[in-house]
């Protein structure tokens, strides 16, 4: 079993930065795939950006430019560096781990931008 944990959510001003955070642990695969997702009520979870252990990173659209996605493999953790925020990125954001065919999810983090 994986379990993930987030941190780093909040409320910032438009403009402003966000750093999240996901910490995995249990049975954690040498390869995997770990990266954030977003949801807004009433909405389909929607892609952020995804990082694999071997360096590739893919983000959205809406994220390039503006979110950085980091990760430390040893540590099983990863990263979403999130700037030039707003209001457009409120949503809850989930950690995302995929190892061969099982994923899982952390429990999410809420993050309000205001105007």
């Amino acid at each position: 079993q994986v379990q993930l944990v987030e941190s780093g959510g909040g409320l910032v001003q438009a403009g402003g930065s966000l750093r999240l955070s996901c910490a995995a642990s249990g049975s954690i695969e040498r390869v995997n795939t770990m990266g954030w997702y977003r949801q807004v009520l009433g909405k389909q979870r929607e892609l952020v950006a995804i990082s694999t252990t071997g360096g590739t990173k893919n983000y959205a659209d809406f994220a390039k430019g503006r979110f950085t996605i980091s990760r430390d493999n040893a540590e099983n953790t990863v990263y979403l560096q999130m700037n030039s925020l707003n209001p457009g990125d409120t949503a809850v954001y989930y950690c995302n781990l995929r190892q061969w065919v099982a994923m899982y999810w952390g429990q999410g983090t809420q993050v309000t931008v205001s105007s």
